[in-house]
């Protein structure tokens, strides 16, 4: 399907992209409504997890759990997901993906905590 040159159609008809921006914009605001904080165990002390394997996490696609689609690693301990992901499930997803990466010893925990 060709997409015709915005500046070859009349004024009325022309493409409104200014519009279209702002709203996906508006839809990713949506889309990642909470930032979470995401902390092991190591040696008594609570450590923010590496964006490495936050991303590991949010890439990986063969899983068929759509229900951590809505996942956005920003950096070392901090994520945004979206308002339909629940928390428990994604800790404890989390736990084991980490778990068999090697990421994460079997004694030590993950924690969620809502910014």
């Amino acid at each position: 399907m060709d997409v015709p040159n915005p500046r070859s159609c009349p004024r009325t008809t022309r493409p409104r992209l200014i519009f279209t921006r702002f709203h996906e914009t508006w839809l990713n605001q949506l889309m990642f409504a909470r930032k979470i904080r995401v902390e092991y165990e190591a040696n008594g002390r609570k450590l923010p997890c590496p964006l490495k394997w936050l991303d590991s996490f949010s890439m990986r696609n063969f899983t068929n759990a759509t229900v951590f689609d809505d996942t956005l690693p920003l950096s070392d301990g901090q994520m945004e997901i979206g308002s339909s992901v629940p928390l428990d499930q994604l800790r404890d997803a989390m736990e084991d993906w980490f778990r068999r990466k090697g990421y994460l010893p079997k004694e030590s925990h993950l924690s969620l905590t809502v910014n």
